[in-house]
């Protein structure tokens, strides 16, 4: 596959080292040859150029490009260079935006009229994120898969579950509602084998169909609550989309440090408590009434700020953190920690973007926002070879595994002695870089 990636900023630099990996074609463009110059060392092509000009896209062969995604910080120069591609030949367009109101499905249409087939909001993913683990605290991750069939969970364990210490094989009492299909530990992400064993802080990432997930939750060893009092420490956007997904579900206070950001979201957010003053400034969270709140969520632009405030609010008995760690390197680091869930705007954007190569039909094919783990959907095909045998005879990479699969419409898990069949939608999981083995595997 051919993909032409503009902009190397942080989500293009990003999905490019990613899909680096994978075995692709990918050229990399921007104006300025400084951020070039830092994937010199990855397997990529750089062009120092405009995503907007003829030339340039001519240069780089665009006309080629199975995807050409526009990555840029502008919404603008994103929307007309994909305009642009799309008129030259590329099969697929993704355009990166800032603008909530872009994504409602009455104006897709327009947008696939002017060449551009699909729009990534990375603020409005991760306020997505943030939503489903408010509504689930006792989750660091969840993703409804096909659907809604099939449920993914990432858990961080603790002592009192019942599944700690267990091999994978010896879960048979669990087997038939979860499904452990990737471990997180010591910032390295394992897909277990049967000889495995579940151990204390532990993210367990287990997949489960929507019927059983108070049985997951039990044999986990938590204990759900309903959040009713939010404390959110930056007013970013992903602040202000994040209010606007929840409506006036909770109670919502915003501490920012910009007086005029403040009267923006006053106006914008008449529904929500807007406190001016420094978000850092651990007085103030006490005086704001820290240790009164159910959920306490950071999205300053400090990752480090970020990940102390979730330290301290969990010192403070609040149940349920969030943090938003947009330094990758922070991210295995806070894994580890007590902070609760993290937000990446990185990864989620190229997850999004990675699920729209895979399939054309955004219901078809999914990769989730792993550290360095991908979890697809896919439809098994006609004649494809993971048909021809038991999935504990199909001799798949060490690297992957079969989760779950969607048949006549029915979640089930999947297990050693499962018949894959042409039509079944399948969960998989892999490590980062595999997503090629997955593409071979369902060939």
């Amino acid at each position: 596959m051919k993909i032409v990636i503009a902009g190397a900023g942080e989500v293009g630099t990003h999905l490019a080292k990613m899909l680096s990996n994978e075995e692709q074609d990918i050229v990399i463009m921007d104006t300025e040859e400084r951020k070039l110059a830092l994937l010199e060392n990855y397997n990529l092509l750089t062009y120092h150029g405009n995503a907007t000009s003829f030339a340039a896209l001519k240069d780089v062969k665009v006309g080629t490009a199975d995807i050409f995604i526009a990555v840029t910080p502008y919404e603008s120069r994103n929307l007309q260079a994909c305009q642009l591609a799309k008129s030259m030949g590329a099969k697929k367009t993704v355009a990166r935006i800032d603008n909530a109101e872009y994504l409602a499905r009455k104006n897709m249409a327009y947008f696939a009229q002017q060449g551009i087939n699909e729009l990534i909001y990375p603020e409005f993913l991760a306020a997505g994120e943030i939503t489903a683990s408010i509504k689930r605290p006792w989750v660091r991750n969840w993703f409804e898969l096909l659907n809604g069939e099939l449920i993914l969970v990432g858990v961080k364990l603790r002592s009192n579950a019942p599944i700690i210490g267990k091999r994978l094989r010896e879960l048979s009492s669990f087997s038939q509602y979860l499904h452990v299909s990737a471990i997180r530990r010591n910032r390295e992400t394992i897909i277990p084998g049967g000889d495995d064993r579940l151990l204390e802080n532990d993210i367990a990432y287990i997949v489960t169909t929507h019927n059983r997930v108070s049985d997951v939750i039990t044999a986990c060893g938590k204990v759900s609550f309903t959040p009713e009092r939010l404390l959110i420490m930056g007013g970013s956007e992903i602040a202000e989309q994040l209010v606007m997904q929840v409506g006036d579900h909770y109670h919502v206070k915003i501490i920012e440090e910009s007086l005029d950001r403040c009267n923006e979201l006053a106006e914008r957010l008449p529904h929500c408590n807007i406190v001016h003053g420094d978000p850092r400034d651990t007085d103030l969270l006490e005086e704001e009434g820290l240790s009164d709140y159910d959920v306490f969520i950071a999205l300053t632009p400090s990752s480090e700020a970020n990940i102390l405030g979730c330290m301290m609010a969990k010192e403070h008995g609040v149940r349920k953190t969030v943090a938003q760690v947009e330094n990758l390197q922070y991210v295995n680091e806070a894994e580890s920690l007590n902070i609760g869930s993290i937000i990446n705007k990185k990864l989620l954007a190229s997850s999004r973007i990675v699920q729209i190569m895979l399939d054309s039909d955004l219901d078809n094919a999914k990769c989730l926002a792993l550290a360095d783990a991908e979890v697809a959907e896919l439809i098994i095909k006609d004649k494809s070879r993971v048909t021809r045998a038991d999935v504990k005879d199909l001799n798949l990479p060490r690297s992957m595994t079969i989760a779950g699969l969607v048949r006549d419409g029915v979640g089930q898990l999947v297990r050693g002695n499962t018949r894959l069949q042409a039509g079944d939608h399948v969960v998989v999981f892999c490590l980062a870089g595999s997503i090629h083995k997955i593409e071979k595997a369902f060939s």
